[in-house]
């Protein structure tokens, strides 16, 4: 699948949808629940619903999401390069069930979407006011921020079943940080809105930036206020 399967949607089918995009560790999952609890969104996680897409799809048209390994090692342990593109077409393939979903959901409801967008499938699916890219450039242990955190504990003990797990995280590191670098580099030199983050981040800081580009304080500022 790739940009002609993606021009049959249109941006208006996604008007009620804010995507929350970006690189791994660069806060999409932190940011997406905190618009949607503060504002009674529903989040969407497209990492939550691959099982579910997996069901839906076949090995024809979905081979990367159906294919199969022998073992851990075999997961892990495999060419960086192979195991780089073959993450790349994994979210390419699941994102015909993630824009079928989205356009259902987002009927009548807002929906913050916490997905793996590329620069080019934002430009096809949505306005820049609807799309915000974090980013963390500068990570080199985004295996070890991934794994200790709490939503991962399954892929924790996953890679640390590996019989040399010390290998699979260096292996598994080296190909997230490849695809990191690109995206950063594609996102920096698009003119889409992105928050990079660093040591002085924090929630709160990046939740307003987010806030002010979807033009949500503002349209708080500017909500009638009830009859008492």
């Amino acid at each position: 699948m790739g940009k002609v399967y993606l021009e049959k949607y249109k941006k208006e089918q996604f008007k009620n949808v804010y995507f929350i995009t970006g690189t791994a560790t660069g806060g999409k999952t932190t940011i997406s629940k905190a618009l949607a609890e503060k504002y009674g969104w529903l989040r969407y996680d497209v990492d939550e619903r691959f099982e579910e897409h997996k069901k839906l799809s076949n090995s024809t048209d979905q081979p990367n999401m159906n294919k199969t390994f022998k073992n851990v090692d075999e997961f892990f342990l495999r060419d960086t390069n192979e195991y780089v593109q073959w993450l790349k077409d994994n979210s390419a393939e699941q994102m015909e069930f993630i824009l079928a979903d989205l356009v259902e959901l987002s009927k009548n409801q807002i929906v913050v979407c916490d997905l793996h967008l590329t620069v080019e499938e934002a430009e096809i699916l949505a306005n820049p006011n609807q799309v915000v890219f974090l980013i963390r450039e500068n990570n080199d242990n985004i295996i070890d921020d991934y794994c200790h955190r709490p939503s991962h504990i399954g892929f924790n003990r996953f890679i640390n079943s590996s019989t040399n797990p010390a290998k699979a995280k260096q292996n598994c590191n080296e190909v997230l940080k490849t695809i990191n670098e690109e995206r950063c580099q594609a996102i920096k030199n698009s003119n889409f809105f992105y928050v990079e983050r660093n040591l002085n981040s924090t929630v709160e800081k990046t939740l307003k930036q987010v806030e002010e580009h979807f033009g949500l304080i503002k349209m708080l500022e500017n909500k009638p206020t009830e009859l008492q």
